[in-house]
């Protein structure tokens, strides 16, 4: 389970403008939860405030569990945490294999990453192209390859920043489907950011607003 327990975070350069406001939230093993609001409301800067990443112009108070383990005050890669912007975020210089090898632990042998990388390619659909440059993908193609990345490191918990927003609307349904079944099936707790309403009513659950402050 994923808990946020009265997460509050405070742009400090601007007065101490308020973003996010005493906000709890529980995301149970297999669950997915959908965060909304206007453009400046404070969903990516949540989501960086639960990776580690939070900008010093921010302050921010509250708790973060992963099932039971405060991982508040923890250096971002002790988290286990995995995170999927909208922009992908690829090595450019490694191809679609080895960029998803990054992400594998070292106690597998290369041959064992491979048959696993090589599955999970083609459960999206992108058997064909491991050995491609980022370079050379189509957005669609990139953004799966940068969702397999995500998974391959097996997070405990799954954020999701507009992820399926770069997709035709033939792919965004196959991955959303593809991609929520998944996260059910592994019983991994995830928490989306979205515009879309159909992203929404995937879930099963009414989206959590944020406020619709700009800045």
């Amino acid at each position: 389970m994923l808990e946020l327990k009265n997460i509050t975070i405070k742009k400090s350069m601007a007065q101490d403008k308020v973003l996010i406001d005493d906000l709890t939230m529980q995301i149970k093993p297999g669950e997915i939860k959908a965060l909304m609001g206007a453009s400046g409301s404070g969903k990516s800067t949540l989501l960086n405030y639960l990776l580690g990443h939070l900008e010093n112009y921010f302050s921010a108070s509250g708790e973060i569990e992963l099932y039971g383990r405060a991982i508040t005050h923890l250096a971002p890669h002790l988290r286990q945490l995995g995170i999927l912007f909208q922009s992908g975020m690829l090595f450019p210089h490694l191809s679609v294999l080895d960029n998803i090898n990054y992400a594998i632990s070292q106690k597998f042998t290369s041959k064992e990453k491979k048959a696993y990388v090589l599955d999970l390619l083609h459960q999206v659909g992108l058997s064909e192209i491991s050995q491609q440059m980022p370079n050379t993908l189509s957005g669609g193609q990139y953004i799966r390859v940068a969702l397999v990345r995500t998974i391959a490191a097996n997070p405990k918990g799954l954020l999701l920043d507009e992820p399926f927003s770069r997709l035709d609307a033939n792919n965004r349904f196959k991955v959303r489907d593809w991609l929520f079944n998944y996260v059910r099936e592994k019983n991994i707790p995830v928490l989306l950011v979205t515009h879309d309403l159909e992203d929404v009513e995937a879930t099963g659950h009414i989206a959590t607003y944020l406020g619709n402050q700009r800045g």
